[in-house]
């Protein structure tokens, strides 16, 4: 039986709980990956929320108030008209960083968008390669460099290059290593400086992907990229992977950053727009 499905188990039918009941529930929520401010509020809202209702109810009602923190930013791809859009995706090797891009593009493209991938990790060959395949297999615009060329420099490129093809959508993939946060400052700082000079405004959104299956890892990681650069929403990969999912509300909880979309599975079509509601029902319903 699964963490949640035991959560469920332990307050279904009842008002109110005893202290060891209580005592169960924190346990399986911090099992969760919910985190531990999350799971005090959780905790708290159960004990002393409303007499009228269920303590699934209140339940229920706290994890949507936790992730409501970060739903006052709807995703809409009609919110960014400006051509070209510059998205600058960021986040650790592993994550799904690269598979993520691809899927994002395919999900422009469904909605008409004219879409252009450019190879921003230059540590890596291999990156460089994978992201070049998906772009001929999605058949869309693709900027590549040389292993080792600065990534400032090919995200200049890259934005001068999706100007002159009129493309709607420009996704920039970046280096996933886990810096130092001096060196990732600046790595980040530069590509910004140097894409905002060739088009001001640019970057229009940067995207963490975080991988769902490293728990708290995940959160440590997002406050290390958030010190770095400012972070307009994250990728959440591979919640397909875990039964916990109670790391989207420690992200909601902790770092006040909406989750725009989640990756649940190998395929194209596998990156959903994240719904709070459907996302609640989900854990507490099965």
């Amino acid at each position: 039986m699964g963490i949640w499905q035991k959560t469920v188990g332990v307050i279904t039918g009842k008002r109110s709980l005893s202290p060891q009941e209580l005592s169960e529930l924190e346990e399986l929520l911090i099992l969760s990956d919910v985190g531990v401010e999350a799971g005090e509020r959780l905790i708290n809202a159960v004990r002393n929320g409303q007499s009228d209702q269920t303590a699934m109810e209140r339940l229920k009602g706290e994890m949507l108030g936790i992730l409501s923190l970060n739903s006052n930013f709807k995703f809409q791809i009609s919110k960014y008209e400006n051509k070209p859009q510059v998205w600058l995706i960021i986040g650790v090797n592993g994550s799904g960083k690269t598979t993520s891009i691809a899927k994002l593009a395919h999900y422009l493209k469904e909605q008409d968008r004219r879409v252009m991938l450019a190879a921003g990790d230059t540590y890596r060959a291999a990156a460089i390669e994978q992201l070049k395949k998906w772009a001929d297999r999605l058949g869309v615009e693709f900027i590549g460099s040389k292993t080792g060329a600065d990534p400032a420099s090919v995200a200049y490129d890259a934005v001068e290059s999706a100007a002159a093809r009129k493309v709607s959508h420009l996704l920039i993939d970046t280096a996933g290593r886990l810096h130092t946060q001096k060196h990732l400052r600046d790595e980040l700082g530069k590509i910004y400086s140097t894409i905002g000079k060739k088009l001001p405004g640019a970057p229009h959104l940067t995207l963490l992907v975080l991988d769902a299956t490293t728990g708290q890892n995940a959160v440590s990681q997002a406050k290390l990229f958030s010190q770095a650069a400012k972070i307009d929403g994250i990728i959440l990969t591979k919640l397909d992977g875990t039964a916990k999912g109670g790391i989207v509300l420690a992200i909601a909880m902790e770092l006040k950053i909406p989750v725009f979309f989640t990756g649940v599975g190998e395929g194209l079509d596998d990156l959903l727009a994240f719904e709070p509601a459907a996302f609640v029902d989900s854990l507490l319903e099965g």
